[in-house]
C-alpha cells in the first residue's frame, strides 16, 4: 500500500494520487510546455510534496526539452560508448571534444546542438565514427583507438544492406517488443509484398531467396545469425534507433499495417504463411522440402501474387488481410 504523506492544507497525513500537469517554463529565452507529474491530495484536491517528486520532475523536463530541441539523451551517450566499446574520456577526444565533455553529459549537462549532432552521427553511422577516430587518433591511447576502430569496422561490415532496408528494420524494432531473426525475415518479405499490393512497387531493393524455412534476405541473415531463434538484443543495434524517421508516411503506414496483423504471430507461424504463397513455391520448384536452395524469389513473382490477392481480398485494410489469412491457414 502507498504510504500516506502530510498534506499542509488538511494538516494531517492523507492518501494521494499522481497526475500529469502541463507547466510553462522558459529556457534560454524560449517558452516550452512540459508535462510533469504532481501529487494530488485525495481529500482536499490540492498539490502535495512527496519524496522523490522534484527529482522526477527534473528528469521529465530534461527529457522533454531534449526531445523538443532534438538533442541526444544520456542513454544515447551510454549507447555510443557501448556500441564502440570506448570509455568516456577517449570518446570525448575521438569526437573532437574536450576530454571531460562526455563525462559532463553523463552527469546531466545538456549538449549544444552542434555537439549533439556529432554524437547522433557517430551513433547512426560507423563510417562517420571511423572518420572521427582517424582524425583524432593521436589524441587517444593506442589501446582505446584499436578497440574502438575494430568495433567500428566490424559494425560497418555488419550493416551491408541498403539504407531503406535499415529504416524498415528500425521501424519493426520500434513497433514490436520482441523480434527473432526468423520473425524479422518473414515480416520483411510480407512488407515487400504489401508494398506491391498498395503501391505497385517494392519497399526496398534487396532480393530474397527461397530457403527451406521460407523467404530469407541473406544480408539480413548474416547480420542477425548469432541470435538463432532468440530475440534480437545487442548494443550494436542501437544504430537502428531513429532510422525509421526518414521513412515516408506512406511507407510507415504499410509497415505498421503488416505489423498490426502479422506482428502477433511467432516466426514458425509466419514461416507457414509464406510457405502457402506462390512466390516461394515457384522458387522452390524441383527441391525437396529439406534441401537447401539459394534460388531468388523474383520481385516480379512477389508483385504478381500480391496484386492478384489484393484484388481478391483488399490488402489495404486489416480486415482484408485477416480474411486472406483465415483462408490460407
Amino acid at each position: 500500500m502507498r504510504k500516506k504523506v502530510f498534506c499542509i492544507e488538511c494538516r494531517k497525513e492523507t492518501d494521494y494520487a499522481l497526475q500529469k500537469k502541463s507547466v510553462a517554463k522558459t529556457v534560454k529565452g524560449i517558452e516550452y510546455l512540459f508535462n510533469i507529474t504532481v501529487a494530488i491530495c485525495n481529500e482536499c484536491g490540492e498539490e502535495m510534496s512527496i519524496p522523490g517528486l522534484i527529482d522526477r520532475n527534473i528528469k521529465e523536463v530534461d527529457e522533454q526539452y531534449r526531445a523538443y530541441e532534438g538533442i541526444v539523451s544520456i542513454d544515447d551517450v551510454k549507447k555510443l560508448m557501448d556500441v564502440y566499446q570506448i570509455g568516456k574520456d577517449p570518446l570525448s577526444l575521438a569526437l573532437g571534444f574536450g576530454q571531460v565533455t562526455i563525462a559532463r553529459y553523463l552527469l546531466g549537462q545538456v549538449p549544444s546542438k552542434e555537439y549533439s549532432n556529432v554524437i547522433k552521427s557517430a551513433l547512426s553511422s560507423p563510417k562517420f565514427m571511423i572518420k572521427k577516430l582517424s582524425e583524432n587518433k593521436e589524441k587517444i591511447s593506442a589501446t582505446a583507438y584499436k578497440k574502438a576502430m575494430n568495433s567500428a569496422l566490424q559494425l560497418e561490415n555488419l550493416f551491408s544492406v541498403s539504407d531503406k532496408m535499415l529504416r524498415v528494420i528500425s521501424r519493426i524494432f520500434n513497433q514490436l517488443e520482441e523480434v527473432t531473426p526468423l520473425m524479422l525475415q518473414k515480416l520483411l518479405y510480407l512488407i515487400q509484398g504489401e508494398s506491391y499490393s498498395v503501391n505497385g512497387k517494392p519497399m526496398f531493393a534487396e532480393d530474397c531467396q527461397a530457403w527451406v524455412h521460407g523467404p530469407v534476405y541473406p544480408e539480413v541473415y548474416e547480420m542477425f545469425r548469432d541470435f538463432k531463434y532468440n530475440p534480437i538484443d545487442d548494443a550494436r543495434f542501437a544504430i537502428f534507433e531513429g532510422a525509421d524517421d526518414k521513412l515516408s508516411e506512406c511507407d510507415r503506414q504499410i509497415i505498421d499495417l503488416v505489423l498490426d496483423v502479422f506482428g502477433e504471430y511467432g516466426g514458425k507461424v509466419l514461416e507457414k504463411i509464406t510457405h502457402q504463397q506462390t512466390p516461394w513455391k515457384l522458387a522452390r520448384k524441383g527441391y525437396a522440402d529439406d534441401i537447401r536452395s539459394n534460388e531468388i524469389i523474383t520481385k516480379e513473382s512477389i508483385k504478381n501474387y500480391y496484386i492478384e490477392k489484393n484484388a481478391e481480398y483488399d490488402f489495404s485494410s486489416e480486415k482484408g488481410i485477416k480474411k486472406y489469412l483465415s483462408d490460407i491457414l
